[in-house]
């Protein structure tokens, strides 16, 4: 890709890539059959494949968290344990926290919704 591209399209590449990182290591994580070696070779593919695009500052505190997450991630499986089950109890910990802050801002429950209504009755 000799082409430039601008800073809108190298972010949204870059967002698209570090939340398929995450999406990738949740179905891993989520598998019924967990197998850590399994886990650690697609990891680290998947963080080779997120290596390849230019990395761009994100500030919101989703973004910030995904790029905590992916560090914690390589560091799990950088030095893992032997059954890995806090690790990735942890992770899918972090996961589940990181998706609810991403739908916190698309999503919000309106509790009192028929009392916001008044037909003058």
């Amino acid at each position: 890709m000799s082409f430039n591209l601008n800073e809108k399209q190298l972010r949204i590449r870059y967002i698209r890539v570090v939340e398929k990182f995450l999406t990738r290591t949740i179905s891993l994580l989520k598998l019924d059959d967990f197998n850590r070696d399994l886990f650690i070779k697609r990891t680290f593919k998947n963080y080779e494949d997120l290596n390849k695009t230019p990395k761009v500052d994100l500030y919101s505190d989703y973004y910030t968290g995904l790029n905590s997450f992916i560090e914690k991630t390589i560091n799990f499986i950088k030095n893992p344990s032997d059954d890995f089950v806090d690790e990735r109890a942890t992770l899918l910990k972090d996961a589940n926290l990181l998706q609810k802050e991403k739908n916190k801002s698309t999503y919000k429950k309106d509790k009192h919704k028929k009392d916001r209504f008044d037909d003058g009755n």
